[in-house]
């Protein structure tokens, strides 16, 4: 069993799917690891430690995934580094399906499995293979740390002879993981924090934090929220007095981050220009959905933006900041998920493909689609057209029933008389 980890190719990804404590678990599991030369060095990961785990460092990209029957990823790779591998071959990474589906089939053609750990389920036995999670959570600490950067000033209250700093407002807008984790981090930092969203449940883990709740608590907020957990779309009427709610709220907020998103859509607009413009000079914005398009109107992916004085940071691939980090969750978020298909005693692959997290991760199979989020509609609608003959079925029970008849003359009228002398 050969488990190849790739140096990511995009300019702006300096993570890696596999780190040296890592290496040395695949290669206890007995699997042979082979990783591209300088793949971890954008995490800081030499190819010395890689090596001195177990890994055998491979010269090129194509050697390196030769006769894999496992491919680990951070994010999706083109259908073209991965034809030296076997088919069937299982990639495994971040693989962000949604809007680029072609990429997918492109991927299916190679004969390849996607498997995407983005799908992984919300269930207790799949929290340590929660990649959403694992990243988000390290996102919402660097916003905080990005917006004390770029606001220039102390965050905490300072008491001093001189006189007294008061703190920093910070406003988080969404209290998912990254949003949990930037009211953790500005409280720590010693920051005066609110936050919101559309959640009903995320009020009580705003508040078990320390920092103040702010939401339009109607009728339709106390059911805004998903059975898996995520945020419901609002109405526009919701969003209208939530939106002046937090217009109002903004304009006093020296630090705005806002987290904000719907898998597979593009990220909601929360803070208009208008309500950038009503903020102090040299207030801040950390806007961690950019990569989607932006929760503020303002933002520009990839850059910091001044608009009215006011700095805007929309940053992509924010946990890629601190890529050891990110690189030592991630990995042991595909280690721990790998681990669940690897036959212990005979130490194989060995895939369930009935298994809850195989099934909802699987996003390619035997050259195809086979994903339900990701199949055309067309493709669907045609699958039941080729059940089609099933229904000829019932012709081999006519068969059974002709025999019936058949017994009658054995049962003759003798016998029909037992029965009534029975009675």
């Amino acid at each position: 069993m050969k488990i190849a980890i790739v140096r990511e190719s995009a300019a702006d990804e300096p993570r890696v799917a596999a780190t040296p404590e890592t290496v040395g678990k695949l290669v206890a599991l007995g699997a042979s690891v082979s990783i591209e030369k300088g793949a971890g060095s954008g995490s800081r990961f030499p190819d010395t430690d890689f090596k001195q785990a177990g890994a055998r460092i491979a010269a090129s990209a194509a050697a390196n995934v030769k006769n894999a029957d496992v491919i680990f990823c951070v994010r999706r790779p083109a259908a073209s580094a991965i034809k030296g591998a076997k088919k069937g071959v299982l990639v495994i990474g971040s693989l962000d399906p949604f809007g680029h589906e072609k990429d997918i089939e492109a991927l299916a053609k190679t004969g390849a499995v996607a498997i995407s750990m983005e799908f992984m389920p919300r269930i207790s036995r799949a929290q340590s293979m929660d990649v959403l999670s694992s990243q988000a959570n390290l996102a919402g600490y660097q916003s905080v740390i990005d917006a004390a950067f770029y606001f220039d000033r102390a965050l905490p209250m300072m008491m001093t002879a001189a006189g007294t700093v008061h703190p920093a407002k910070v406003f988080v807008m969404g209290a998912g993981v990254a949003g949990l984790q930037a009211i953790a981090t500005a409280r720590r930092l010693g920051a005066m924090v609110t936050a919101t969203d559309v959640r009903p449940a995320a009020k009580e883990q705003v508040e078990s934090l320390g920092a103040k709740f702010i939401a339009v608590e109607d009728e339709e907020f106390k059911q805004a929220e998903t059975a898996a957990g995520y945020a419901k779309p609002m109405s526009a009427q919701y969003q209208k007095k939530q939106a002046e709610l937090t217009a109002s709220h903004i304009a006093k907020q020296d630090i705005v981050i806002t987290t904000a998103l719907i898998p597979g859509r593009p990220a909601p607009v929360l803070v208009t220009k208008k309500m950038v413009a009503s903020m102090k000079p040299g207030s801040v914005i950390v806007d961690l959905a950019a990569e989607r398009g932006g929760n503020c109107e303002a933002s520009k992916p990839g850059s910091v933006v001044a608009y009215n004085d006011v700095q805007i940071v929309g940053f992509t691939n924010v946990q890629g900041r601190i890529a050891n980090s990110a690189s030592q969750l991630y990995s042991r978020n595909l280690l721990t998920f790998v681990e669940t298909l690897i036959e212990k005693e005979t130490k194989s692959l060995a895939v369930d493909w009935e298994d809850e997290l195989v099934k909802a991760t699987v996003l390619t199979r035997d050259g195809v689609i086979v994903h339900p989020g990701l199949i055309k509609e067309g493709a669907a609608a045609k699958k039941p057209a080729a059940k089609k003959p099933a229904p000829k079925k019932p012709a081999a029970k006519k068969s059974v029933a002709k025999k019936v008849p058949a017994k009658k003359p054995a049962g003759k009228k003798p016998a029909a008389k037992k029965t009534s002398g029975d009675s």
